[in-house]
């Protein structure tokens, strides 16, 4: 499939993963819809974006709110009249032991993690359904199959986002044309870790700073690829570990 003039949306597109691909997706002639709550850093990635040559547009929006999202992909359409792809990159990893009790950290998770994606694909489904194609690509993790250190509210919100996947695929796919693909990576060096307030877990994650990890740019291009398969191809998953990562 050729991206040019494809209108993609991703959320979670002012850093880290979801920013490394809209300048991917953009340079790769993409008409990239830029959303986080942060508008002005999707402002400074639509300059940079523009500067380059590519098209973006800025909708700030905030993946737990319903209202949001559907204001997202009625400006969308809009401003470019169809919608070909949603990326749902948004996420948190607060990691926490469940015996520490961080409830407010848990329910973030759920909210974002996987209320996010299903307020994205709700909000989007209508047009790709009238469309009868279109490319649904979830941001999973490794996480989703294997349980770490706390990880327990991560990896399960992970795990329902795979499992989420699999079932669009299977509900979609045939019958209409949509594509959907999880992306499921190790570690990546983005600011994710950053939410991380439990100091018994605090200590654990110092260990891996001297891993080489990820970078956004790896998924982006692992996206890239998902999307430039022709129409009878589904990737249904990418799961992809740094090299230095058991």
């Amino acid at each position: 499939m050729d991206i040019k003039d494809k209108v993609i949306i991703i959320t979670g597109a002012s850093s880290g993963i979801g920013e490394a691909t809209a300048l991917k997706l953009s340079k790769e002639g993409a008409k990239v819809v830029l959303s986080a709550r942060r508008k002005e850093k999707l402002t400074d990635l639509k300059k940079i974006i523009e500067d380059q040559g590519g098209h973006a547009l800025v909708v700030a929006a905030d993946v737990t709110k319903k209202a949001d999202m559907e204001k997202l992909v009625a400006k969308t359409l809009e401003v470019y009249g169809t919608i070909d792809a949603i990326i749902n990159n948004a996420g948190l990893m607060p990691l926490s032991y469940v015996k520490n009790l961080k409830t407010d950290e848990w329910e973030q998770m759920v909210d974002v993690n996987i209320k996010g994606v299903l307020n994205g694909v709700a909000a989007v489904l209508p047009t790709l359904m009238k469309n009868k194609k279109g490319h649904i690509i979830n941001i999973s993790s490794t996480a989703a199959y294997r349980y770490f250190p706390g990880g327990a509210v991560y990896c399960a919100t992970k795990a329902a986002v795979k499992m989420f996947s699999e079932g669009l695929r299977q509900e979609l796919a045939p019958k209409m044309g949509i594509r959907v693909t999880s992306i499921e990576p190790g570690a990546v060096a983005t600011n994710l870790m950053d939410t991380i307030t439990d100091e018994d877990i605090l200590g654990q994650v110092s260990k891996m700073k001297d891993m080489t990890k990820l970078e956004s740019e790896d998924i982006a291009e692992a996206i890239y690829y998902a999307l430039m398969q022709p129409s009878r191809v589904n990737i249904n998953d990418v799961y992809i570990m740094p090299t230095e990562q058991q």
